[in-house]
């Protein structure tokens, strides 16, 4: 595939988490640090104000695994799949992308949720359920999660579809709490996931031999 590099040589490279979807940072690359990119299977840019190439996480460690590399329709900007350490942006925060210019209709994501229950554990509110429940401590969030968890199964058990979701939902509330209380993240569990799904496709390679 021939890519249409601009007049200095660069073509935009957007980042992306192979495993939440999230657009990460966005950078440019050269001839040179996409060679490197593809040969180490590490990202490695091409600074414009520096003039020169720079490898995701060489001095902060936040280096970042490439899964795979796409170029678009107009094969004037790629798009890497990435499985990162630790956060993208200079700052600190996960992605580069976190300043809101506008917002359309709200939507959910576990992400947000999580972040939302872990602000309640690091900056209590009063009057806040879940800041309660981390200051009644460890006990009494396993104490509600194995209720949530009897009440699901009753509602299974009934074959009631609609009590079944809200029973769920009060269920991966309340193991949220936990994570956050254990110190375990969403992209923990994503990693955990991911690991038997590699195993599990191996070991139905192997039995079709």
């Amino acid at each position: 595939m021939n890519l249409k590099f601009d007049e200095k040589g660069l073509i935009p490279a957007i980042v992306q988490d192979s495993k939440t979807g999230k657009v990460l940072m966005m950078a440019y690359m050269n001839a040179e640090s996409l060679e490197i990119t593809m040969k180490e299977g590490r990202t490695c840019f091409y600074s414009r104000s520096r003039k020169q190439l720079w490898r995701k996480g060489e001095t902060s460690g936040n280096v970042q695994h490439v899964v795979s590399i796409k170029a678009d329709c107009d094969s004037d900007c790629l798009l890497i799949l990435v499985d990162k350490e630790g956060p993208a942006c200079h700052t600190g925060n996960e992605s580069c992308f976190f300043n809101t210019l506008a917002e359309g209709k709200e939507t959910f994501s576990y992400q947000g949720l999580y972040d939302l229950i872990k602000g309640r554990k690091d900056n209590p509110q009063e009057g806040s359920y879940t800041t309660y429940l981390f200051e009644k401590g460890l006990e009494k969030i396993l104490k509600k999660v194995g209720e949530e968890s009897c009440e699901t199964v009753i509602a299974a058990m009934k074959q009631d579809k609609r009590e079944t979701v809200f029973e769920l939902a009060d269920l991966a509330y309340h193991v949220m709490v936990l994570m956050a209380e254990m110190g375990i993240t969403l992209d923990d569990l994503t990693k955990e996931l991911a690991g038997r799904h590699v195993i599990d496709k191996k070991v139905k390679q192997e039995t079709m031999k």
